[in-house]
């Protein structure tokens, strides 16, 4: 599933920014290599809902599984002793229809599996990348499960933003341009100020390569909650990644219409659908009823993702009734969310964002000491943090969101024709920092060297 996907993406880039172990930052890079190469509309932008596990009713999980027999015919010798002590590839696998297939799995590092066959490290690692490309090859040569060509708002929102991190973390500019290049795409066809947001974007096709309803192309279905949320999170971050004034706008627009469409003014909390626009008795039944989503189950909530969007407009834009929806959307669920452990994830972290004052990291200028503040202030992992790089010849009130209009374009260090960094938060901005390493301690963390 892409969400699944987007999410762990998220959290291999924060486990990266955590601990500075470069195996975290491989591991996001391959899962946008897998996105970009199954998961991904390369023509138009945009991601596809999913790709299937099995290919058959009698299958499961044979594409992605090997049997040791299926390894060693792929490779020669030495890279099969290299490759099945990686991936834990023996006789005894894991699948219960076919108990000689193997699910792959990290057993062993390069280093280990060096050791064990007294062999020097960089040979046991050149060794492994032979075998990974010879075994992917011969995959490609299996029949290959179906993939879902469904292009959902949500999700594809949910997969900007993954890739849109990962892209200022670790230094990916290709990841950078798809993901605005896929958000374009979903703000110019999915979003319309007087309809609002669309659920779905593009249909998928059938396995025969015609659709599953020679009507679907041309059915709409309206945006849910998930929908708008995610896309106002996409939105601030794709303002954060570029400073482009644009995506604020639209963050605003489509907040403002959430709230419109789907915010309880009496209650508090958010409905995940929209009120019908009649009285008649919903079609679906029970399944029609209107809930207020706050558990983890299978994506980020969407009252939790709302609160979290509304809090973090709230930064820029110094609305307090933005402010006001998030705290009665959080009280809403404050006393039973502790019953659903893990599964109010979201919830926690929305709660942690509304007690912690909003922080803005605005970064000026365009020379290489404003590229190292730049790497200072994004690679430490602060989830309420957010860093903005602006180019001084358009620091201007009109450029810029509300709360940091205010006070950026007034800095004196602008006069200084110095590159700087200035932390806000609160709405109140710190002195001017010209040194990435007081930047670093400014942010309460060490500064790593780049990737």
């Amino acid at each position: 599933m892409c969400y699944d996907n987007s999410e762990l993406l998220k959290n291999y880039v924060h486990a990266y920014q955590a601990t500075g172990d470069e195996f975290f930052a491989g591991v996001a890079r391959d899962i946008i290599r897998w996105m970009e190469e199954w998961l991904s509309d390369r023509a138009h932008g945009g991601f596809y809902a999913s790709q299937d596990a099995d290919y058959s009713m009698d299958d499961d999980g044979d594409y992605f599984t090997w049997t040791l027999a299926e390894t060693k015919a792929a490779l020669a010798e030495h890279e099969a002793a290299v490759a099945t002590l990686y991936y834990d590839i023996e006789e005894a696998g894991d699948m219960h229809h076919n108990p000689a297939k193997n699910v792959l799995h990290i057993q062993n590092s390069v280093e280990q599996i060096a050791r064990r066959l007294n062999i020097p490290e960089a040979r046991a690692g050149a060794l492994l990348t032979a075998a990974q490309n010879k075994m992917y090859a011969a995959r490609l040569l299996r029949p290959t499960p179906y993939v879902d060509k469904t292009v959902y708002a949500g999700w594809n929102a949910m997969c900007v933003s993954a890739y849109l991190k990962a892209a200022k973390v670790l230094d990916l500019a290709p990841a950078h341009h798809f993901a605005l290049r896929s958000l374009d795409r979903l703000l110019s066809e999915g979003w319309n100020a007087e309809r609002g947001m669309r659920h779905v974007i593009a249909y998928s096709e059938t396995l025969s390569g015609l659709s599953s309803n020679p009507r679907a192309e041309r059915r709409e279905i309206s945006g849910v909650l998930d929908d708008y949320a995610f896309a106002v999170i996409a939105c601030l971050d794709a303002y954060e990644a570029t400073a482009d004034l644009s995506y604020f706008r639209f963050a605003r627009a489509i907040a403002d219409a959430m709230v419109a469409g789907f915010y309880d003014p009496r209650d508090g909390g958010f409905f995940d659908t929209r009120e019908a626009a009649s009285n008649k008795q919903n079609a679906l039944g029970i399944l029609g009823t209107r809930r207020k989503p706050f558990q983890d189950s299978p994506t980020p909530a969407g009252n939790s993702a709302a609160a979290i969007a509304l809090l973090r407009l709230h930064g820029y834009a110094n609305d307090e009734s933005y402010r006001d929806k998030a705290e009665q959307t959080l009280e809403l669920y404050a006393g039973i969310a502790a019953q659903h452990g893990i599964f109010a994830a979201t919830y926690g972290l929305a709660v942690a964002r509304f007690f912690q004052p909003h922080t803005q990291v605005v970064v000026v200028g365009n020379d290489e000491a404003a590229t190292a503040l730049y790497r200072a202030a994004t690679r430490p992992l602060g989830l309420n943090t957010a860093v903005l790089r602006l180019d001084a010849g358009k620091v201007v009130a009109q450029n810029l969101p509300p709360a940091l209009a205010e006070t950026i374009p007034n800095l004196p260090a602008l006069t200084e024709r110095r590159s700087f960094a200035v932390v806000c938060s609160g709405f109140a901005c710190q002195p001017p920092i010209f040194d990435e390493e007081e930047l670093a301690r400014a942010l309460g963390s060490r500064a790593r060297p780049a990737a």
